[in-house]
């Protein structure tokens, strides 16, 4: 077991481990640390605790010490000092013609380092601008370039459910998000009301797609058959996914009348929408083994076309043109070599 630390820094949601040499932190405190983008200023998250070696990634480095007044003072002066180095930049970057969009700077604790976050639409060759830069500041200049959804994670805000953006607060990785989970939850697939900030699906569209996928597994399909508790047939009108509830049409064959009623779907019998994973297994393992299966279509075509043609007892006149043209020139001259030894084999019979 080993004693750590949790601490965040600037405009990062992800937690790292520090050693915290013995001191005693609360959650709130503000620490300096050495990391391997220089010095920085991080607030503890976790206070002091115990966990497995093997939980740790990498180095576990120690921190410097609690940050002081003066910390303080350094860090508000960077800040202010970043706010005209933004300034600069986009006057630097208006001289330069250069298609990029400037979001934010940032200064490094120690002022070694001067980063800026830009997007664009493709590649810019900013190294005059660094140049620029470097000779206004004296100091190391690095342009960073992120996409839109580092742009939002970056500047904040608040999503359309009231909230603070996910992305700014908790959400360490963005994960892949495709218009199947909108569909799979039975949402609008209007881009306004799907889409966050960034122009992006939105991020929360991962957070219940398991539970939908298993939802959505245990009910009919709409348009689909089912067998009543009572004994009756009726078509699957609606579904209700959270309350798996199933709405069935009833019709009677006599009066030709209709009545929807509610089952849960425990008490109907009906088709899986999905088929179980072993059962699809099974199925690929039957189909592989199948001979026929494995063929291309063009050989089935072709086999099934020469039985044809064996089965009639007639020659198929097209089809061996066809053949001729696709044999090569060897081909050609020993086939006229066969039928040469045969008129010669004909003429020698009495």
């Amino acid at each position: 077991m080993v004693t750590v630390i949790g601490v965040k820094f600037r405009h990062q949601v992800k937690c790292y481990y520090f050693d915290p040499r013995g001191e005693v932190l609360r959650r709130g405190d503000s620490v300096i640390v050495e990391t391997s983008q220089g010095i920085e200023c991080a607030t503890v998250v976790i206070p002091n605790t115990e966990i497995e070696e093997d939980q740790v990634v990498g180095e576990l480095r120690p921190i410097m010490r609690i940050a002081d007044e003066d910390d303080f003072d350094q860090l508000k002066l960077n800040r202010k000092n970043e706010h005209d180095a933004v300034r600069i930049c986009r006057q630097k970057i208006a001289d330069h013609d250069l298609q990029m969009k400037l979001i934010r700077a940032e200064y490094a604790f120690d002022r070694t380092k001067l980063t800026f976050y830009f997007t664009a639409d493709g590649r810019v060759d900013f190294r005059e601008l660094v140049k620029d830069l470097a000779s206004i500041f004296r100091t190391r200049i690095e342009l960073r370039q992120v996409g839109v959804r580092d742009e939002t994670k970056l500047l904040g805000g608040i999503g359309i459910c009231g909230r603070e953006l996910c992305c700014a607060t908790w959400l360490s990785d963005f994960v892949p998000v495709s218009i199947k989970m909108a569909k799979e939850q039975n949402l609008s697939l209007n881009s306004a009301k799907i889409s966050g900030i960034c122009g992006r699906l939105m991020c929360c569209l991962k957070n219940e797609e398991d539970t939908y996928e298993y939802l959505n597994a245990q009910l009919p399909s709409v348009n689909s058959h089912v067998r009543t508790p009572d004994g009756n047939t009726g078509v699957v009108s609606a579904v209700d996914v959270l309350r798996q509830k199933v709405s069935v049409v009833l019709s009677d064959g006599a009066n030709d009348d209709r009545e929807v009623r509610e089952y849960p779907v425990d008490e109907l019998k009906f088709t899986p929408r999905k088929r179980d994973k072993k059962a699809a297994e099974g199925e690929e393992q039957n189909d592989s083994e199948d001979p026929a299966a494995s063929e291309k279509p063009a050989e089935a075509a072709e086999k099934s076309g020469k039985n044809e043609r064996e089965k009639n007892g007639r020659p198929n006149r097209g089809q061996d043109n066809r053949d001729r043209r696709n044999r090569g020139p060897w081909q050609d001259r020993k086939s006229d070599k066969k039928k040469d030894r045969r008129k010669d084999q004909g003429n020698d019979t009495p």
